[in-house]
């Protein structure tokens, strides 16, 4: 295994809106294409020990038992979702924390790639500008949600190898190993997007 280190550029994409398969439903989020978040801008990102100030809670889980337990959770996302209990790990990925683009058990692109996705997720979360959208709360408008619950979102690759077809949008934490190969060659398929797909609840008064 070797380390690596990921970027991270967020896009907003409401991909569903601009295709209007939804006409004028009140549930429906709209907005814009934006780059909203460049992780080359943040210092918080490119340190393991400064990114310590969003997520001190690090230090509970940087232990053999808590980290045991993401093997549960990799089983866990590779038949369904991951646990939303289990927050600290990233499936079958590693470690959620900490919120960096350090990957320090790189096994192959698309899993340091999908590491690095969770943790930016996660890493939203935390800065307050991802909030929740499902459970009952979520019914009128969306919630704070500083932790990650992984069972809101999916993931699926557009770059460099597009998925398609059925069964190609992966809950955070499921295994790579069926569906990655091939998806990483030299050159121009070492950089990775993926498109996330996250789930929520609305209640049509």
């Amino acid at each position: 295994m070797r380390d690596s280190f990921y970027q991270v550029h967020w896009y907003m994409y409401p991909v569903l809106f601009w295709l209007e398969l939804l006409v004028d439903f009140v549930c429906m989020e709209k907005g814009d294409f934006d780059l909203a978040y460049l992780t080359e801008l943040d210092p918080l990102w490119n340190d393991d020990e400064t990114a310590f100030i969003l997520n001190p809670e690090a230090a509970l889980f940087g232990n053999p038992i808590a980290q045991a337990a993401c093997a549960v959770d990799c089983g866990l996302s590779s038949a369904g979702f991951g646990q939303d209990s289990l927050f600290w790990c990233a499936g079958c990925q590693g470690s959620i924390y900490p919120f960096s683009g350090s990957i320090p058990a790189h096994v192959g692109g698309v899993q340091a790639s999908l590491l690095a996705l969770q943790r930016m997720i996660a890493k939203l979360h935390r800065e307050g500008l991802l909030w929740g959208t499902v459970g009952a709360n979520a019914w009128c408008d969306r919630y704070p949600m500083p932790i990650i619950k992984k069972t809101q979102y999916k993931t699926q690759m557009v770059y460099p190898i597009p998925s398609t077809g059925s069964k190609q949008c992966h809950p955070l934490g499921r295994s790579e190993v069926l569906w990655g190969s091939g998806k990483e060659f030299p050159y121009q398929g070492e950089d990775f997007g993926y498109l996330v797909w996250r789930k929520r609840s609305c209640c049509l008064l």
